[in-house]
């Protein structure tokens, strides 16, 4: 393989270089580009447009060589790790990253699936939107339990963050008074089918201790900051053009780039951060073109790594010197260690005759949540088998024409049994939390490297008895609440699950008090390089059960205007 080449260039120093335009990167340079920051975004992706390069976003199945279903060579090909994930198919294929060119390596008898974004954007454009704070059961967990380590923060210190994203980003959702899933500033929600109001009343009879209610998305239901609200299309993961939901091409980015403080550079693979003994400070970046392969380096004052938890991870250990050998900051040596996802495909459906004149309104995307129930920190409510707890995401629908691709017979009686839709069934999923453990961890593969020459990641992940017993619970859960709100043929499953298939990956960077035990401090500042902050998923110090994004989105904000805060007190 040819090497990289060195290929230098004028010595021009921003105040701030942001590596990642997801969701994370989207933010920081949202709110570092508004306090007046030149700030430059450096995306290993290819560059896109909002709305104009979402080219499969209404393509109907028949202009499609696959019917929508999947290219299954192409796949092989390029896509063989990215295609194991549900969310990719056809339509989506060209926003996830080529795995010929991206390898990463693990085990053996212990898969993992790292589903990433390859353009501007990264997987804001085809994430699912749910959007949840966590409450001080989460930050007080480890704590509680003497698991890994604490939180440096609590609730009250990320509350007023949560408050300033909401307002920004638009959250639709239902006020449910709950403390272990605080509410948020919501727009109105989105309704249920009659399906699902049936079940919830049921579910909370039975129940009292649990509460249905609708999904809390990132999703508009009326016009919010200059996007449109949802019409109820559908294919949500193809692009927005109306920008209805969130992403950082249709929200941050244009936000940043009206400052007129705002670079921002695609094709651009970081190689590693550049440190300076002298200075005790990180002073820049190295980076790869992607198309000419050309080394380069780029100086900043601040430097937000947002590249996603393990592309994060990746670049500090990969940014070695004399005073870090084993990585950038890494002097705790737990960089890489406490890897966690939420492990899913557990669960229950059923169906519910008797509301056959009834249906719904277009292609609602979102589904109905069933908060955490489990270990709430009291005797009722605490199980024997297992630590932490788990929430469900499902809903209920009827079956399209789709389903006749599994029914017997052919033309005309074929078409009239599909004319009418199929009978209702409602189905609930759990989304459990992982426990941070110190052997789910990664490293540097010494012999593999990628298509530019960088090392690649080795992966090491398993889940532990405690999620093990976890599955068998909210498998049978599920089942309970179907039975009791009068499901029939109601069927349980525990499907096949391997790490990373949640495509919440978090860890490997923690947030900590203590610098011999963690990475990052309250603020998401390194504590060995106090100009280094990182506020993907990889600083975060446990996994709750919720959908993180909320929280990056928050720690991003607050991080950025700590940042800012200290560059102009000179302590950066």
């Amino acid at each position: 393989m040819k090497k990289n080449v060195f290929v230098a260039r004028p010595p021009e120093v921003y105040d701030a270089i942001v590596v990642g335009s997801g969701i994370s990167g989207g933010w920081a340079a949202k709110e570092l580009c508004e306090l007046g920051l030149k700030t430059l975004v450096l995306e290993r992706g290819r560059p896109i447009e909002h709305g104009k390069d979402y080219i499969t976003e209404h393509m109907p199945p028949w202009q499609t060589p696959f019917r929508g279903l999947e290219d299954r060579k192409r796949m092989l090909e390029d896509h063989f790790i990215q295609m194991q994930a549900g969310p990719v198919n056809e339509y989506n294929i060209h926003f996830f990253i080529n795995d010929r060119e991206n390898p990463y390596t693990h085990d053996p008898d212990k898969p993992f699936l790292w589903i990433r974004g390859d353009q501007v954007g990264g997987r804001s454009i085809m994430w699912g939107r749910q959007s949840y704070r966590w409450s001080d059961l989460d930050f007080e967990a480890n704590a509680r339990e003497g698991i890994a380590i604490d939180w440096p923060i609590r609730y009250r210190d990320i509350a007023p963050w949560y408050d300033y994203v909401e307002r920004f980003v638009g959250i639709t959702g239902q006020a449910e008074g709950l403390p272990q899933l605080p509410d948020g500033q919501f727009l109105p929600p989105m309704p249920m089918n009659c399906v699902e109001l049936h079940v919830k009343e049921r579910i909370e009879k039975a129940f009292p201790g649990r509460k249905m209610t609708i999904g809390r998305a990132a999703i508009l239901t009326v016009p919010h900051n200059g996007r449109a609200a949802c019409h109820y299309c559908g294919p949500c993961d193809r692009g927005c053009t109306p920008g209805a939901y969130f992403s950082s091409l249709s929200s941050t980015l244009p936000a940043a780039r009206a400052t007129g403080n705002l670079t921002l550079r695609p094709n651009s693979i970081v190689h590693s951060v550049i440190y300076d003994e002298e200075k005790d400070r990180a002073v820049g970046v190295r980076v790869i073109d992607r198309e000419t392969k050309e080394m380069l380096e780029f100086y900043g004052r601040i430097i937000f790594l947002c590249a996603s938890t393990l592309a994060t991870t990746q670049i500090l250990l990969n940014s070695k010197s004399r005073r870090f050998p084993n990585g950038l900051g890494n002097s705790s040596g737990v960089l890489g260690h406490y890897l966690m996802d939420h492990h899913f495909k557990v669960g229950a459906g059923a169906e519910f005759p008797g509301f056959e004149d009834r249906y719904y309104f277009g292609n609602r995307p979102n589904g109905i949540y069933i908060p955490r129930f489990r270990n709430l920190g009291d005797r009722a409510t605490r199980h024997p088998d297992f630590l932490r707890g788990y929430g469900y995401q499902g809903g209920a629908s009827r079956g399209s024409w789709w389903r006749g691709a599994e029914m017997d017979g052919f033309g005309v009686s074929l078409k009239q049994a599909l004319r009418d839709p199929g009978p209702w069934r409602m189905w609930l999923t759990g989304f459990g939390e992982m426990l941070p453990r110190y052997e789910n961890y990664v490293e540097l593969d010494p012999e593999v490297t990628d298509a530019w020459g960088i090392p690649v990641l080795r992966i090491h992940c398993t889940l532990s008895e405690n999620e093990r017993k976890m599955r068998e619970d909210m498998a049978n859960a599920a089942a309970e609440m179907l039975e009791a709100a009068g499901g029939k043929n109601v069927q349980p499953y525990i499907d096949d699950y391997k790490p990373g298939e949640g495509i919440h990956e978090m860890g490997t960077a923690r947030m900590g008090r203590d610098p011999k035990t963690s990475v990052l401090n309250a603020y998401n500042q390194m504590h060995d390089v106090p100009n280094v902050f990182v506020t993907d998923g990889a600083c975060m110090t446990s996994s709750a059960c919720q959908n993180p994004s909320l929280t990056y989105m928050a720690l991003t904000a607050r991080a950025a205007h700590y940042a800012v805060e200290q560059l102009k007190k000179g302590n950066l």
